[in-house]
């Protein structure tokens, strides 16, 4: 494996090794090295980790307000963070090998988490146009956050395979009778034109 699941502060991070990432403040000193636990891994397998700095997050207003009674109280809040970097997964080998190497010039505070390089496309060979699968329709963007109202309104406007995905959908989750109402007396309308 060349990540592990580790737990910090009651959370979960998927890390890898040289990786840094942004935790809730943790009890060492800047510089320290510590094992945090670790939840998904080999069996057997340490995690090794670096305090590179503690700091705090954004600033989060907070506001409550009740009208016609003048009460207004306002707060504040900054997460307490530490940033950390994974010096290295795995037994003590692996920690041997990952030391002989040298390590890239950085500046981890400018980094919060790595990104891993883009991965060339290999080239495909040309397809011809009868091996492309045929489109499936699925009901318009939103559709299962829409009000049996919205979805009314808005029917009349979807293309007939759009409008057969939706009742699909209807019929096999939602089951509302005003929405595959509203949906088949759509689909009569197209059949109509």
């Amino acid at each position: 494996m060349d990540y592990a699941i580790i737990k910090l502060g009651g959370k979960q991070y998927r890390v890898r090794e040289g990786e840094y990432i942004v935790v809730d403040r943790v009890k060492f000193d800047e510089g320290a090295t510590f094992k945090p636990d670790v939840l998904l891994g080999d069996s057997g397998v340490t995690v090794t980790a670096t305090v590179l700095e503690h700091g705090r997050g954004p600033k989060i207003r907070i506001g409550k307000y009740k009208k016609r009674t003048g009460y207004r109280k306002h707060n504040g809040y900054r997460s307490r963070l530490t940033q950390i970097e994974i010096e290295s997964i795995g037994a003590g080998a692996r920690k041997a090998a990952a030391a002989a190497k040298p390590k890239a010039e950085t500046t981890p505070k400018a980094e919060t988490t790595l990104k891993a390089e883009p991965k060339p496309k290999a080239e495909a060979p040309a397809a011809a146009p009868a091996a492309v699968p045929a489109r499936t329709a699925h009901p318009p963007k939103g559709y299962e956050d829409m009000t049996v109202a919205e979805i009314a309104a808005e029917a009349p406007d979807w293309r007939r395979p759009n409008l057969e995905a939706a009742l699909e959908y209807e019929r096999a989750n939602a089951k509302r009778k005003g929405a595959i109402a509203a949906l088949e007396a759509a689909l009569a309308d197209k059949e109509s034109h």
